[in-house]
């Protein structure tokens, strides 16, 4: 037996792999009538969830559009918002989202191992699509958080339109923000403070459910706060509706001056007739349009500098710098107790010192993404500021089309559309005839015809 173990099985045990590898070299065997079966994977199940989300999508947005534009049904807006919000909603739990996918397509425009899914970009570019052509109709019927603003305010109160002008450069600054935070891979802002997802999802931490509380709190009595003040997506909306080829007008013929409109609309996007300026106002307009364009530039560096120093507090939002701070206060002893990434990090063999060269990296990369992002805020307020300073002739009251979102509350209170669907027989019914500019015979003789 002893020579077994001590000659034979050694022998084996050589052999044994050589043996495995011509194995593969010997032909298989011919049987007659026998076929060979094939491996075969069963596919799993096919998921058609992302084609109806993105059919919802262009279905709505078309109904949006034809309800805004041809068929002027606030009605039927209505009926399409309860339904946008109830699927795209509570549904689908507010995701797949337009809005956050930003920071999806801006991940993916930086970093090209990152798969983005067709979904997400089709969401991301259908509302801008529509709102090239037909403007701001996803905010319309379409967007769930919109939606939700629309269907919650009961009482308007018209926000003072210094402060208006103010609370609507934030949008803008969070964009550049957030795009900043996700093309880094720091952060998902916009979907992490999103104050509406956990109504959507009935579930969330208290912190976003009193986040959300406010807003439902304000839209009460403040049309659509998120959508005004905060919203990223909507400021891209509101630039390329500024464009757009078709628009939302109040009235289908001439304005009668009766104020209704503006009146109603709870979002501040009724334009009133410019006043005529005597040509000393028209010269100083001149002077300041010209001081604003020589200053522009300069806001671009002034702010550009400050962006800077927002170096030490984005950086701290990336995931490396903050565990780097965090093996840092462990070594001192200042931490109480570890993280789980911290022990993680442990049971590595990275060394600590790399670490600390990794996170001062990013901080000096993040001083000069500071400055970036100085200079975009810059640029908003410049062009801002060149804006409010510029004068457009106006002779009836028109829907501004960067902030209109065709909500399709003044069809309602208008007489001149009352009057052409049949509703009045004369405008009077509505305004006095001394009220305003009326000329209420000209005015039905022209519509009538």
């Amino acid at each position: 037996m002893m020579w077994f173990f001590r000659y034979l099985l050694p022998w084996i045990l050589a052999m044994a792999p050589a043996a495995l590898t011509a194995g593969e070299l010997i032909p298989t065997p011919e049987f007659s009538g026998h076929a060979i079966p094939t491996t075969e994977f069963p596919e799993g199940p096919a998921d058609w969830r992302p084609i109806l989300d993105t059919a919802a999508l262009v279905v709505a947005l078309s109904l949006a559009s034809y309800f805004a534009l041809v068929n002027r049904s606030r009605r039927n807006l209505l009926l399409l918002t309860v339904g946008s919000l109830c699927w795209f909603g509570f549904w689908r739990g507010g995701c797949v989202c337009s809005i956050g996918a930003i920071q999806n397509v801006s991940l993916a425009a930086v970093d090209p191992t990152y798969a983005i899914p067709v979904t997400i970009i089709l969401f991301f570019l259908l509302p801008l699509v529509f709102t090239l052509f037909f403007g701001r109709t996803f905010c319309a019927a379409v967007c769930p958080l919109g939606a939700f603003q629309e269907l919650i305010c009961v009482r308007s109160i018209r926000v003072p339109r210094w402060l208006d002008h103010c609370l609507g450069l934030i949008p803008y600054i969070y964009l550049g923000a957030a795009v900043l935070l996700a093309a880094t891979g720091t952060a998902f802002v916009i979907c992490r403070y999103d104050p509406f997802v956990a109504f959507f999802r009935l579930s969330g931490s208290a912190n976003m459910l009193l986040f959300g509380g406010c807003f439902v709190l304000v839209g009460l009595f403040i049309g659509r706060p998120y959508c005004r003040y905060l919203c990223p997506y909507g400021a891209i909306l509101g630039l390329v509706s500024s464009v757009s080829k078709w628009h939302v007008r109040i009235t289908p013929t001439d304005c009668i001056q009766c104020r209704l409109c503006e009146n109603t609309c709870p979002y501040g996007a009724i334009q009133p007739p410019t006043i005529d300026q005597s040509p000393a106002d028209r010269e100083s307009g001149k002077r300041r349009f010209v001081a604003l364009l020589v200053l522009f530039p300069l806001f671009l560096v002034f702010f550009a500098w400050l962006g800077t120093f927002l170096k030490v507090p984005l950086s701290r939002l990336h995931p490396e710098v903050r565990l780097a701070e965090q093996i840092r206060e462990e070594e001192l002893g200042i931490a109480e107790k570890t993280t789980d990434a911290s022990d993680a990090f442990r049971n590595t063999d990275r060394p600590v010192m790399d670490l600390y060269k990794s996170a001062i990296a990013r901080q000096n990369h993040f001083g000069r993404l500071g400055g970036w992002l100085g200079a975009w805020v810059g640029f908003v307020f410049g062009c801002k500021w060149i804006h409010l300073s510029l004068r457009r002739r106006r002779t009836d009251y028109r829907a501004e089309r960067s902030n209109c979102v065709a909500c399709g509350r003044c069809y309602r209170y208008c007489p001149n559309e009352q009057l052409r669907l049949g509703f009045i027989q004369d405008i009077s019914e509505l305004v006095p005839e001394e009220n305003g500019n009326l000329k209420n015979e000209d005015r039905r003789s022209k519509t009538k015809d």
